[in-house]
């Protein structure tokens, strides 16, 4: 077919558009592709009140802008103020802050402003033992209760992960007291927790807290070692051999088992929405025993914190979870084995030590202090806080080395040495030594925990 000259022109003009028309689309491309390094956009408006706070601090902060930026928050358009604008009558308003500019802010951001945006988690969160673990430990454990140890070694310890009673003075954050991020932290405004302990802030990133080693921050060492028995476990091989390719984005309730990731994490059992079990920020949930105990009981009997649940009810929860990935064979033999090892460590290991301290105390060949002070004490505080510990959860999560080599092994030799002890002081029928604890400063104040 002949093409005339008219046309002939025609079609080269139209070649040449097209060209024209690739080539700029080639270089916009390009221009998308390769931003210049660095470079800040809002896409969405903020109020200029706002845009002050990210202005000032992407230069003497950019870290706390650039966590920002990229969050959720950032993407929504929730910006500093929201969540940091204080009331007149917040008691933590920055002095510094308002020497600088007009608008009022509190340093801390608590569960309860959170609980603006987010009301259903910050009310599960108030009623767990996290936000209430500040308080637990002031109750039953020997070291704090009795002083055995000193205001600092609680600062750089303890408080990191229990929280601090945050107090001002003078209109500043007592240094005694902050930084601290601590889940049980008992903030200025009343509030009790810190939602920053497992979604650090500034990004609040939701893949980061269901990871495990979000909770391994706290979860870990000699007498709650749960990283370290999660990573033994098949769970933890299978997460570090691919879980770097699994969606850690899902949104909150359509994280799925098989879809979004292969074998559970902390949060999977403890936290997160699976099939028909509803998410929870109440980590005191689909709990039946609670293993952190001295004698191991029902949560609802756990005198330091007696939880508002039912065991039957949490451990069908729990077993739910389970079945998404197992059979009723595998979950059931798994729970009848847990079950025996509360009762392996309740009846042959704690009870009889408890039985020999107490006719120890009876016959007074230990102070009627029970302050931590004798050798016997120690020796029984470890075979619950430490061993005791270490075998129940190496049980529960299904990690063989720490259930026996750091559990039941270690057990039975703290129990010939407590044995051994005490049939030295019913022989002598002298009261065991009293060790003085220098490093204590003799500080035994109890946190106000109203406040």
């Amino acid at each position: 077919m002949k093409i005339s000259k008219g046309k002939t022109l025609v079609l080269n003009v139209c070649v040449i558009a097209l060209t024209i028309a690739t080539v700029a689309r080639a270089e916009q491309a390009s221009q998308i592709v390769s931003p210049p390094l660095k470079e800040y956009r809002i896409v969405r408006s903020v109020t200029e009140d706002a845009q002050r706070c990210i202005d000032c601090h992407a230069l003497e902060s950019r870290g706390i802008v650039a966590d920002w930026a990229a969050s959720r928050h950032g993407h929504a358009n929730i910006s500093c103020i929201d969540c940091h604008a204080a009331g007149p009558a917040d008691s933590d308003i920055s002095k510094n802050h308002l020497a600088l500019d007009k608008i009022p802010i509190s340093v801390i951001v608590s569960p309860k402003d959170c609980s603006r945006c987010h009301p259903s988690e910050a009310a599960q969160f108030v009623r767990s033992k996290h936000s209430n673990t500040l308080e637990l430990i002031w109750k039953f454990d020997p070291w704090l209760v009795d002083g055995m140890n000193n205001s600092i070694e609680r600062q750089t310890g303890c408080y990191h992960c229990h929280g601090s009673v945050v107090k001002i003075e003078d209109g500043k954050l007592n240094t005694d007291t902050w930084p601290n991020v601590g889940v049980g932290r008992i903030n200025p405004d009343g509030s009790r927790g810190s939602c920053s302990s497992c979604h650090t802030r500034h990004k609040f990133s939701l893949s980061e807290a269901r990871k495990p080693e979000a909770c391994g921050q706290c979860h870990l060492g000699p007498d709650h070692p749960q990283i370290e028995i999660y990573e033994e476990s098949k769970h933890g091989a299978i997460y570090h051999a691919e879980g770097d390719s699994w969606n850690w984005n899902a949104a909150p309730g359509t994280w799925t088992p098989g879809v979004d990731y292969r074998t559970p994490s902390c949060s999977v059992c403890h936290i997160s929405g699976v099939g028909e079990i509803a998410t929870t920020h109440d980590v005191t949930e689909r709990m039946a025993w609670e293993t952190q105990a001295p004698l191991t009981v029902r949560p609802s009997e756990f005198t330091p914190w007696p939880a508002k649940t039912d065991w039957q009810t949490e451990r069908q929860k729990m077993e739910q979870i389970c079945l998404s990935c197992h059979s009723q064979t595998w979950t059931k033999g798994h729970f009848e084995r847990l079950d025996a090892a509360v009762a392996n460590y309740n009846n042959n290991y704690y009870e009889p030590m408890k039985k020999l301290i107490d006719g120890l105390y009876k016959k007074k060949l230990l102070s009627e202090e029970k302050n931590m002070d004798e050798q016997l004490e120690i020796e029984m505080y470890e075979l619950w806080h430490h061993e005791g510990r270490r075998a129940r959860f190496g049980a529960a999560m299904m990690a063989p080395d720490y259930a026996w080599w750091h559990g039941f092994y270690e057990l039975k030799k703290r129990c010939m040495v407590i044995e051994e002890q005490a049939e030295q002081l019913l022989k002598s029928g002298r009261p065991a030594k009293v060790f003085e604890v220098k490093s204590s400063d003799g500080d035994t104040t109890k946190p106000d925990f109203q406040k």
